[in-house]
């Protein structure tokens, strides 16, 4: 069975940090892709930051110069450090990974609330 557990989120005050952090078992192939997208009320989902396995990283333009993406691959385990937040950045963040064939899962979604 496929799971992807996060953590990490919560409540922070804007300009302070949060890291997420997402674990996955259970999937037979190769990882090849993992990233977090993140939803706020009313919005649609959109991608924050994706990491690839050999390292290369994209990120939204909203989040380029304050959040970084990183990954252990021997863990299966992706990670988001946020810096200094803004109230813009409250949605919930889920954890996305691709494995080789491009099949997608998805975490059950974590909470991050950014006070003015």
């Amino acid at each position: 069975q496929v799971q992807l557990v996060e953590s990490g989120g919560g409540l922070v005050q804007a300009g302070g940090s949060l890291r997420l952090a997402c674990t996955a078992s259970g999937i037979r192939f190769s990882i090849n892709v993992m990233g977090w997208y993140r939803q706020a009320p009313g919005k649609q989902r959109e991608s924050v930051a994706t990491m690839a396995s050999t390292g290369s990283a994209d990120y939204a333009d909203s989040v380029k110069g304050r959040f970084t993406i990183s990954r252990d691959n021997a863990r299966n385990t992706v990670y988001l450090q946020m810096n200094n937040l803004k109230p813009e950045d409250t949605a919930v963040y889920y954890c996305n990974v691709k494995d080789i064939r491009n099949w997608y899962y998805w975490g059950q979604g974590t909470q991050v609330t950014v006070s003015s």
